[in-house]
């Protein structure tokens, strides 16, 4: 496996002339060092990892569709059995 490619902070220094040139990882602004984050330019803490959003937790089409179709069935603006009708009501609360 490559190893990727050493990256350094672009955040320019001013007093110095210079770009800051520590390693870096990538943000919105750009590749900034510890100390050049977002969050520590505006004097904040760093926010704590988190789980963040998996594919898996992420709405796919297939899922998204599905739930309009539960409502559309419920509704009974699309044609469905009887049975599956019952079971689009249940499952989007509509009666």
């Amino acid at each position: 496996m490559a190893a990727l490619p050493m990256t350094t902070c672009g955040q320019w220094l001013p007093g110095d002339g210079r770009h800051c040139g520590l390693a870096a990882r990538p943000y919105v602004v750009g590749h900034r060092c510890p100390a050049h984050t977002p969050a520590a330019e505006a004097g904040h803490p760093e926010p704590l990892p988190g789980p963040g959003y998996t594919p898996q937790s992420l709405p796919t089409p297939a899922s998204a569709s599905a739930l309009v179709d539960a409502w559309a069935i419920a509704s009974g603006k699309r044609r469905s059995s009887a049975q599956t009708y019952r079971l689009a009501q249940a499952a989007t609360g509509r009666r």
